[in-house]
């Protein structure tokens, strides 16, 4: 058996705008099923909501996206959830920001930080943190760069 950890993330009636910009983002295959779709419909007014949602990248993102209904209490929270992208092409990562950050607010600009040449936070336009960086060796007090590999192998 396999096991796959997927953020699950919840919305009163966004879901499927917020997995259709995803997809746009990172591409893959978007599945989206509505209460109508499910003929597990409460409330005419919630039909076409999402009661199941998932956007699996080629890259290996995944991500799932629920309306809840108005008949159940929800209450987003204050920074609940953090989703992670860490990846080791700096381009692809960069790609990703960009999009993420249209219409969204920069928390911490895309930069070098302690343990990544590349890392940035950002809360897209639906209210969901994003923390992107480049996923680097990590030496226990700092990122190991390739700059600071050869630079080590130069000295030996």
């Amino acid at each position: 058996m396999t096991v796959t950890t997927t953020p699950h993330l919840n919305f009163r009636g966004d879901a499927q705008a917020a997995l259709e910009f995803w997809h746009s983002v990172f591409g893959g295959q978007l599945a989206v099923v509505t209460y109508a779709d499910a003929h597990a419909v409460t409330d005419e007014s919630e039909a076409q909501q999402v009661i199941y949602g998932q956007l699996v990248s080629a890259e290996g993102l995944r991500v799932m996206a629920f309306d809840v209904p108005s008949a159940r209490p929800f209450d987003a929270g204050v920074s609940p959830v953090f989703v992670s992208v860490r990846g080791t092409d700096g381009d692809e990562l960069t790609r990703y920001w960009e999009a993420l950050v249209e219409g969204g607010t920069v928390v911490t600009a895309l930069g070098p930080s302690m343990w990544s040449p590349a890392y940035g936070m950002v809360v897209d336009r639906f209210g969901v943190t994003w923390v992107l960086d480049l996923e680097v060796p990590w030496d226990g007090g700092s990122a190991v760069t390739d700059a600071d590999a050869d630079a080590d192998a130069d000295a030996s």
